[in-house]
């Protein structure tokens, strides 16, 4: 991904990010992804960034995190932040950058700008499916569970601990209204 600027980054100066998910070796497309984005760094005088997408605890494994780096280190291509190196906007590794995310999370949900979601995956699936309007643009989520009063969020969250975020804008920006 490049990014002009960045999160704190100056303006102008151009940071890319490779950010490879373990569960397996880098294929072919991950490796001309990186090869870019390294190029286009070393060509700006940017940064080349390493963030490692370790979230799919049951697929990932410390072999392939290693073999990624590895394979990076063969074909030449050096990161300036990331594991094993550091820099300003760590840590590097997804997992690791939970308390950000909870923090962030919290400050959304204290803004009600975020909602938790209790709807199962085939729910989504199936409203995705739904038959929409004319002028609709495709699949959304109907916000199912945007409006649910306080004590209906407490009793599911009882039932169904950790589900997911769903964020609150305004109706008006919804595609097909």
């Amino acid at each position: 991904m490049t990014e002009h600027g960045g999160a704190g980054g100056d303006r102008g100066q151009v940071r890319v990010r490779f950010a490879p998910s373990p569960s397996g070796d880098l294929h072919v497309g991950n490796i001309r992804t990186a090869i870019y984005d390294w190029a286009f760094a070393r060509a700006t005088g940017g940064t080349f960034v390493l963030r490692i997408e370790d979230t799919d605890a049951t697929r990932v494994k410390p072999e392939y995190v290693a073999s990624a780096q590895d394979t990076l280190r063969w074909l030449g291509l050096s990161w300036d932040e990331g594991p094993e190196v550091g820099g300003p906007y760590g840590p590097y590794r997804q997992s690791e950058r939970g308390e950000r995310y909870a923090a962030a999370l919290a400050q959304l949900r204290g803004a009600r700008l975020a909602y938790p979601c209790f709807c199962s995956r085939a729910e989504v699936a199936a409203a995705s499916q739904a038959p929409h309007g004319p002028a609709d643009e495709g699949p959304r989520y109907p916000g199912t569970c945007r409006e649910l009063p306080a004590e209906e969020v407490a009793e599911r969250s009882r039932r169904r601990p950790g589900r997911a975020n769903g964020a609150r804008w305004p109706r008006s920006s919804w595609r097909g209204r």
